[in-house]
């Protein structure tokens, strides 16, 4: 029986290509996503929404709150809690300036995708009902992109709460895609008072779901996912609580992850460094296998 793994029909060809020179890999854009978790009787369940299947990207594919990094919010000095941002930077590989953004996209895509806005007026609170006019507007303003993250914090006076999230892990989209993202996964616990919403024009369906069952749906082939997302599900399995998943974050390698193709015996062989499930073997002339 096949399971949920996104693999779309095109890959094949550009696999090609790129090992015959033809296709010249393009530069991934920096982006975030997050694993939003909650307690519940049952254990931990984690929000995902369902890509609508008009999107050009992985439609149909269920995946985390997550977008791309506005470059502006490089610029400015924002107000800060949690781990140094010279932490951030050596925990994320990258420069300080950097590390801010990525941060910003983790804490603004929650907002803009799932109503969930990890900062508050200081640097032990969080904001509380995030649903009014005033803030729906800011929201989708954020959205449009008429202003950065940095910008929208600065106007309602917040602090960004980064010790509310846990760097998870990195992957980076293959080099034979289109659309290329580097992406650091985040973990973070819904605050208490906050409830998400399918607030995402990207997005059909919202789910509240525990790690286990929807990899169960996965290996079923009820559940559509890119293996970074199915991969994720399987590492938060084990953890009794969001606090447990949050307390595991910093010892977590982020080495990034790149998929990689190479011609083996008449095939083409697709696999992901250190997740031997996603390996895929394709015919020079036919389908995976």
């Amino acid at each position: 029986m096949a399971n949920g793994q996104w693999f779309p029909q095109v890959w094949p060809e550009r696999i090609r290509a790129l090992a015959e020179g033809t296709l010249t890999p393009v530069v991934p854009k920096r982006a975030a996503t997050v694993m939003l978790l909650k307690d519940t009787d049952g254990g931990p369940a984690v929000h995902m929404l369902r890509r609508r299947a008009s999107m050009a990207f992985a439609g149909g594919v269920y995946a985390y709150p997550g977008g791309g990094v506005d470059p502006r919010d490089d610029e400015r000095q924002i107000r800060w809690a949690g781990p140094t941002r010279a932490w951030w930077a050596n925990r994320l590989g990258v420069d300080e300036a950097s590390a801010q953004a990525i941060v910003c996209a983790a804490v603004r895509e929650t907002y803009e995708e799932a109503g969930v806005l990890l900062a508050g007026p200081s640097a032990d609170s969080v904001v509380g009902d995030t649903t009014g006019e005033g803030w729906e507007a800011d929201r989708a303003a954020l959205v449009a992109r008429d202003f950065s993250f940095a910008e929208f914090l600065d106007r309602r006076g917040l602090v960004l709460r980064s010790d509310l999230l846990g760097a998870w892990t990195r992957w980076i989209t293959p080099e034979f895609e289109t659309r290329r993202y580097d992406t650091w996964f985040f973990v973070a616990a819904l605050p208490h008072g906050q409830r998400t919403r399918n607030a995402s024009t990207e997005a059909d369906r919202t789910v509240w779901i525990r790690p286990p069952e929807a990899a169960d749906g996965y290996d079923k082939g009820e559940l559509l996912m890119m293996p970074p997302t199915i991969a994720t599900l399987r590492q938060l399995a084990p953890y009794a609580t969001a606090e447990e998943a949050l307390a595991a974050a910093p010892g977590r390698d982020m080495t990034a992850v790149l998929a990689r193709a190479r011609l083996q015996d008449g095939e083409i062989v697709l696999s992901w460094p250190g997740h031997d499930e996603f390996t895929k073997r394709i015919p020079t002339g036919g389908a995976p296998a």
